[in-house]
């Protein structure tokens, strides 16, 4: 869920020439998207809003893609530096001021999970700075001048990896005292900045599958784990609720002013419903009645797109994408056309998608059946998702 404060810089202005790939790295075609892409999807949940660094030969890139961005996100660019250090300077005089948390992650690393996403930002609101880092699993030695080799010991060691989260005048401060954005520091993390300028970094565990893409054989190894999750899953869901006078009638999120609403548990938005189903079944996680029990009175009037959310943080936390979705909602009255714009961007704020992947119909059943009576309205959704975890 976003939390207001929280803000992203995502460094993309690197060559990747060692990556084999024709263009920078992280615009590199990576199964449908590329990793910058890949990096806002994931972040789009979790944050207010976007600046990515950028090179200067890959402006024209960035503008090929970027209407495929997340579109509840604000995304803001800066131009990126001979470093990696000068880049998320420049970057960081462009987060707002009223930003109270930034978290810098490398766009070469487009697997990161939503779970690792909030943890960090989840400790650095707890100690003010916070960076994930794995175990080294081989053994790692240490070359002299000389030539000669030390064994470290690797019950020690520790490989950083991003996002790495920090209060934001902490990392101004850190970013100041080495130089600024004029600065050709060769800082290649954050965290390193922050400690020298004398700033506590708490340590999470980081994860496996959050890998740099570095070389041409990291990107084969991507795109193969990538093919076997790539095929679309599909799921279908339906609702239906009765009316009753004494309820306000809510449908995708929006209230349309209407003489009655729908009769439920929660706010009984069968529009939601129908669509929660639908996402659940693409991943084969159940149906809304087992997440989300009438008998809970934690649900008790509770508005759906919360629950839709909820929805949307496990699939996103289970590795999978949200292609696009498709809902149907059948009533005799009110009459919805006027209201299917407002619709399709609630949800789509709500799922972190734009708006062109998001579809509501609405129609009658010519006065036939129980849509037709006035009694009732139902509404069938559909839904495409991506990805998943692989093992």
């Amino acid at each position: 869920m976003t939390v207001a404060g929280r803000w992203l810089i995502l460094a993309a202005a690197g060559s990747g020439s060692r990556s084999g790939e024709p263009v920078n790295k992280a615009f590199a075609p990576l199964g449908r998207a590329c990793p910058v892409l890949m990096c806002l999807d994931a972040f789009a949940p979790y944050v207010d809003g976007v600046v990515i660094a950028v090179g200067a030969d890959d402006g024209s890139l960035w503008e090929s893609i970027k209407d495929r961005a997340p579109t509840p996100l604000p995304v803001v660019t800066a131009q990126g530096g001979e470093t990696r250090q000068a880049s998320v300077s420049r970057a960081l005089e462009r987060v707002p001021d009223g930003a109270e948390f930034v978290a810098v992650h490398d766009a070469a690393r487009p697997f990161v999970s939503a779970d690792l996403i909030e943890r960090c930002f989840v400790e650095a609101e707890r100690t003010g700075a916070a960076m994930p880092a794995v175990p080294v699993a081989d053994t790692t030695l240490l070359i002299g001048a000389s030539g000669g080799i030390d064994t470290l010991p690797r019950e020690n060691l520790r490989a950083a990896q991003t996002p790495q989260v920090f209060r934001l005048d902490w990392l101004r401060r850190a970013y100041a005292l080495s130089g600024g954005s004029g600065s050709s520091g060769s800082a290649t993390d954050d965290a390193t900045l922050a400690r020298a300028a004398g700033y506590p970094v708490s340590i999470v565990d980081g994860e496996a599958a959050n890998r740099k893409l570095t070389t041409s054989e990291d990107f084969r190894a991507a795109r193969a784990a990538m093919d076997r999750t790539s095929l679309p899953r599909v799921g279908f869901g339906m609702d239906a609720h009765r009316l009753t006078p004494d309820r306000p009638l809510t449908l995708c999120g929006v209230t349309v002013p209407h003489s009655m609403g729908l009769l439920g548990h929660s706010d009984a938005d069968a529009a939601v419903h129908a669509l929660i189903d639908a996402l659940l079944g693409a991943a084969a996680l159940g149906d809304i009645g087992r997440w989300f029990p009438d008998s809970d009175d934690a649900y008790k009037g509770i508005s759906s797109m919360i629950l839709l959310a909820r929805v949307r943080d496990a699939l996103n936390g289970r590795g999978y994408t949200i292609g696009n979705v498709d809902v149907t909602i059948i009533a005799q009255r009110p009459r919805l056309s006027g209201f299917i714009g407002e619709m399709r961007a609630s949800l789509a704020d709500t799922l972190c998608v734009s708006a062109d992947r998001v579809s509501v119909k609405a129609t009658t059943t010519e006065r036939m059946g129980y849509e037709g009576r006035e009694e009732g309205i139902s509404a069938h959704a559909a839904a495409v998702i991506y990805g998943g975890t692989t093992d």
